[in-house]
């Protein structure tokens, strides 16, 4: 399992793997790419993105998160 970290910030991101993530700190709008509606995640939540997933995160609180591809 690694470990990741962002402040407040807006990027694109493509999953080339599937990955699980759980969110230690912070506070994210994640937005599927050619969609308009977004979901929010925060500390304490459990996600899986699917391989290939294209979205966008927009970090409203810092990020920590432990994650693991594959």
């Amino acid at each position: 399992m690694e470990r990741w970290g962002c402040g407040p910030s807006k990027f694109p991101w493509t999953y080339s793997d599937k990955e699980t993530c759980y969110l230690l700190e912070g506070k994210v709008k994640v937005t599927p790419a050619g969609s308009d509606e977004s979901v929010e995640i925060g500390a304490g939540d459990l996600v899986v993105f699917p391989k290939g997933m294209s979205c966008t995160w927009d970090v409203s609180v810092a990020v920590d998160k432990h994650y693991n591809f594959g």
